[in-house]
Formats: C-alpha cells, structure tokens, sequence
C-alpha cells in the first residue's frame, strides 16, 4: 500500500507516523481559553463518543474497573461527572424508546442513583496496553479504520460476550452497567446532552511521542 504523501512533499514512510503528526500542537483562537484545540486533525482522530456508568455500575462498586478497561486499551478521558440523572435528561436520551413498553421501568432504573457520563476520544496511538479482562477486544488499529465508537461499543458487548464489560460483569440484561453511544451521529447529539461544550477537554496524548519518537 502506497505511502501517504504530505501536500506540497515527499512520501512518508510510515502512515502511523503521519497520522501522529498531522495532530496540531493546538491553534489560538478556535477553542475556549485554558484548552487546546485539535485544529485541522483529520475527522477520525477527532472522533469521541459518550459513556454512561449506570446506577447499578456504581452500586456493585464497579466504576473502578469499568474505567480501568477504557484506559488500558488507550481510550482518552475528555470528559467525565457524577451527577444524578433526572427525568428530563432521561427523556431526552432514550427519545426513541419512549413508546415501547418497558420505557417507564428503564426512566426508574436510570433515575435510582447516581451515574457517571464519559465522554471518550482519540487513542493516544495506534494499538493500547492491554490487560486482563479485555483481551477479546482487538483495539482498532489507526491504518485499519480507526473509530472510537466502534471500539468502544466492541468493548462494552453484551451480556453474552465474554471478555466484554457487559459479558464479564453484567448480571441481568435489564441491568448491564453501561451505556455506549452506537454511532458518529448518534454520539455527538447525546454528548450535548449531558455535557456543556466547555466541559470537553482538549488536550494531547503525549503517549504517542513514546511510541513514535517524536
């Protein structure tokens, strides 16, 4: 497969290289005080996506480990809070659901404590650490259609997925810890529904100068 080659120069020799450098060291003017902006960063490595730790997740003390997998398979945090959902934010998040019949009993599990709402992004490069519990989750590597969402969904799975959070911690399909987000699309809109703009943090993973020398 051809190298990818800089506007106006020679070819690369390797696309994860370019890919790490074509992340902006952050450009004045184009995002709030105080953060870094990712500029002109190609749309992918721009890509974040919402996580929601359920009461249940927070009941059985199980945010520790729940976090722990995102961060060992490279997931950045941009954005995280406790907080405790109200019907309003409920009805906005699971629109599409509010005509089926278990609609009021999901408002009463998602109102019955406290959660946590992530939003996650970009890795800090290609590959990830690793780590018990989610080695049957590849982690999506940059040069083979890199997507936060998509990784972050493989990683959450269901309750009949072993090495998935769903599959390794859940109890109950009723009761499955946590919520991801199932699109690009869907994920911008529900991130705007539990965070303001200004409570998304844009910042460098300098992980990436390890693995790449930079």
């Amino acid at each position: 497969r051809a190298s990818p080659v800089r506007p106006g120069g020679a070819a690369m020799g390797s696309l994860g290289r370019c890919l790490a450098r074509s992340l902006p060291r952050g450009q004045p003017g184009l995002s709030p005080p105080g953060h870094r902006c990712y500029g002109s960063a190609p749309p992918a490595l721009q890509e974040k996506t919402l996580v929601v730790a359920k009461p249940d997740a927070l009941q059985r003390r199980l945010l520790g480990d729940i976090i722990q997998r995102f961060e060992r398979r490279g997931f950045k945090l941009v954005a995280m809070k406790l907080l405790q959902a109200d019907r309003r934010l409920v009805d906005q998040h699971y629109e599409q659901l509010r005509l089926k019949p278990f609609y009021p009993a999901l408002v009463a599990y998602m109102t019955s404590g406290p959660v946590v709402a992530m939003v996650r992004g970009q890795f800090g490069g290609p590959g990830g650490r690793g780590g018990a519990g989610d080695s049957a989750v590849p982690v999506p590597q940059v040069w083979e259609g890199y997507n936060v969402v998509r990784g972050i969904r493989a990683m959450v799975g269901d309750s009949s997925a072993v090495g998935t959070i769903r599959g390794d911690l859940s109890v109950h399909i009723t009761r499955n810890l946590v919520h991801a987000s199932d699109s690009v699309e869907t994920a911008q809109r529900e991130i705007g529904f539990w965070f303001q703009r200004d409570e998304l943090v844009a910042w460098d993973s300098r992980d990436r100068d390890d693995i790449y020398g930079l």
